[in-house]
């Protein structure tokens, strides 16, 4: 377990034990408490809101492992957990603030953290309500970061798709999909839990500075941003899917018809030397010298490879067989001419 402690507002950031938090939460002057359980879930050891002299009845669950998103309310004391985005991964951060403190409970290093109590010495808040939303807007930039580079990268997919295909567009493409279910997935509850965190923290003091009202609007705001940012990742995504989806049948079309220029070639001969093969007397007589055969058999052969190409490949599919793109427009003007 590391404990860190930062005085406010001087910014000091201490390293101490449970009990030292304790006795500095409860104190008259606002401090900050951030306490790493680590990765392994602790055993036998009591529960934190004991450890830090809060009613284990009402906060029993704070610092829990595996403990579901949610937000309460209590005495003056707000408490939630919310989601964030980690190193593009999904981790829960407890969170309990009041009038005197405000501390943050993981399992586990976060950059969110690192870069939060590093930032309090260069720009401290002037209490700890100011402190949550300060957290909270940095929780939900994350969620917007990560949906920016995720769209960046489906929009280099794509791009990338059109000018060279490769297989691994489609593992590229598949993990992205899965990247934009799971923050749809994380950030719904994020947003969820931090309005009824706000909303109550509104209803408990009427008297709200107007700071702190501009501060909630503006992370209102930023919510639905992020909002339609991610519901723009995932279209971008299906979208993609259905472009990729469009150049493989494409690509199946294209050999479809090869193949059938090959039956072309060779259906003709087929059946001439079936034809021509079956022993009649008639065909015996007929095609009994050599310029006999080279005129029915050859010349029927050439006069259908050449009816046949002309239809196929310069009528038709000439120019998709090239790799050009076809002007339907100037054949239906040749056609009407």
């Amino acid at each position: 377990m590391i404990v860190t402690v930062v005085s406010m507002p001087e910014g000091v950031v201490t390293r101490t034990d449970l009990s030292r938090a304790r006795e500095r939460l409860a104190a008259s002057d606002f401090v900050i408490v951030d306490i790493d359980l680590g990765e392994e879930p602790s055993s036998g050891e009591q529960p934190l809101a004991v450890g830090l002299g809060l009613d284990d009845e009402v906060w029993g669950w704070f610092g829990r492992a595996r403990e579901p998103v949610r937000a309460a309310y209590h005495e003056g004391t707000a408490g939630c957990v919310v989601p964030v985005i980690d190193d593009g991964r999904v981790t829960r951060i407890h969170l309990l603030a009041s009038e005197g403190f405000l501390v943050t409970v993981h399992h586990g290093r976060v950059a969110l953290i690192d870069d939060f109590v590093e930032q309090l010495p260069k720009t401290p808040p002037s209490d700890p309500v100011t402190t949550a939303f300060l957290f909270l807007h940095g929780a939900l930039e994350g969620f917007r970061r990560a949906a920016s580079e995720a769209l960046l990268e489906v929009e280099d997919v794509e791009e990338a798709m059109f000018e060279h295909w490769e297989p691994r567009d489609v593992q590229r493409l598949a993990d992205l999909r899965r990247r934009s279910a799971r923050l749809h997935r994380a950030f719904l509850p994020y947003a969820a839990v931090a309005q009824e965190f706000l909303t109550r923290r509104r209803m408990a003091y009427h008297d709200i500075p107007e700071e702190r009202l501009a501060l909630n609007r503006q992370h209102e705001s930023t919510v639905q941003l992020v909002v339609l940012e991610i519901e723009a990742l995932r279209e971008e995504t299906r979208r993609a899917a259905d472009s990729y989806a469009s150049l493989v049948a494409d690509r199946q079309n294209l050999v479809i018809n090869r193949l059938a220029i090959v039956s072309v070639i060779f259906l003709p001969l087929s059946f001439l030397t079936g034809f021509f093969g079956m022993n009649f007397g008639y065909l015996n007589t007929l095609v009994a010298s050599e310029r006999s055969f080279l005129m029915l058999g050859l010349g029927m052969q050439v006069c259908a490879l050449v009816v046949a190409l002309y239809f196929v490949l310069y009528r038709t599919h000439w120019r998709q067989l090239r790799g050009g793109p076809a002007d339907d427009a100037a054949d239906r003007r040749s056609r009407r001419s």
